[in-house]
């Protein structure tokens, strides 16, 4: 069987939906389907304005059509909303095949921090084009909740996982020459990820931030104090996950928060705010503790028992997440 996933997220980009959907697409190979991914790398791109790791394809239609037709797919699943998926959709509905799509962030909530956009204007245009999917899906049961209250349909739950064979807690960093305990976030540094909350916390020890993003320089010049150590990937991710004492995730506009998963994974607990994402992985008191004032959560999250969230994290496989992803497809 063959599977086709269009994104307009991919590589340089480093965030949860380009690592969604590149281990869905090899764990559904390892299942023993033919996957196709396509992606910008494949067009003409110019940088998204505000955000230039974000490479939008130019004109896409012709080449898209080319690639579908000679795949020839069974399955098509639109990832993202962008020129890609819009091509993939216009390409999907001329030839009478059924599609499904699916919802990774709360993008009008992103978009209206950098441009004063109606949300209202946003969701109807992303309500318009998942309309036309046979299914949407979506990370947690409160984002489908959310959704549906305005005006979504077809959602369905799709949940995410961890590759509990890379985030791990044995190999973990000592992050020599710093002082305990280590607070770390791993993430996009950008202005959506509301960072600048967890810097901000007068906190015991060092504050660390993994990641890379638009609003990197700025931050690093803001908050000298903090180390700032770019992107980093795989195992060495891991290893500097690993050797935190607690992962702050001061984000309120994710949808699921992968990072979170892969945190508890390698033996650290989280502390967040009680809102879509975190609510909905952090749902048991012994593995994160979840706050409106965020101070509080780190400290309440400050040593609970790590070997309680490596355990918690390994009910979440991505053989499950991915078999659920294939049973949701819209297949001809």
């Amino acid at each position: 069987m063959r599977v086709v996933i269009v994104t307009d997220a991919w590589h340089p980009q480093v965030n949860g939906v380009v690592r969604t959907l590149e281990t869905t697409a090899r764990f559904l190979e390892r299942s023993g389907y033919a996957v196709r991914v396509v992606t910008p790398a494949e067009f003409r791109t110019v940088p998204c304005p505000t955000y230039p790791e974000i490479r939008l394809a130019l004109w896409p239609g012709r080449r898209m059509c080319e690639i579908l037709d000679a795949f020839d797919p069974d399955a098509v699943h639109i990832a993202t909303e962008g020129p890609l998926g819009q091509a993939a959709r216009r390409w999907c509905r001329a030839r009478g095949r059924r599609f499904t799509t699916s919802f990774h962030t709360q993008f009008p909530e992103y978009i209206r921090l950098r441009v004063p956009l109606p949300l209202t204007v946003s969701y109807a245009w992303l309500r318009r084009f998942h309309a036309a999917a046979e299914r949407t899906l979506v990370p947690t049961a409160s984002q489908c909740a959310r959704l549906a209250a305005r005006g979504f349909s077809n959602l369905c739950l799709w949940q995410r996982g961890v590759d509990t064979s890379v985030f791990h807690p044995a190999e973990a960093c000592d992050y020599a020459g710093l002082p305990r305990p280590i607070h770390v976030y791993m993430g996009r540094v950008a202005v959506e990820k509301n960072i600048e909350a967890f810097l901000a916390l007068p906190l015991p020890g060092s504050q660390v931030v993994i990641g890379a993003g638009p609003d990197l320089e700025r931050l690093r010049a803001r908050w000298p104090r903090v180390r700032f150590l770019g992107a980093r990937f795989g195992r060495e991710l891991a290893r500097h996950l690993a050797g935190a004492d607690v992962f702050v995730f001061p984000s309120r506009t994710d949808t699921f928060g992968l990072v979170l998963l892969e945190a508890l994974a390698c033996g650290v607990p989280v502390a967040a705010y009680p809102v879509t994402g975190p609510l909905d992985v952090v749902t048991d008191a012994r593995v994160g503790a979840l706050d409106e004032d965020l101070g509080r959560a780190v400290e309440r999250a400050r040593g609970l028992d790590r070997a309680a969230c490596v355990a918690f994290a390994r009910g979440y496989a991505w053989e499950h997440a991915t078999a659920v992803f294939a049973s949701h497809l819209a297949w001809r």
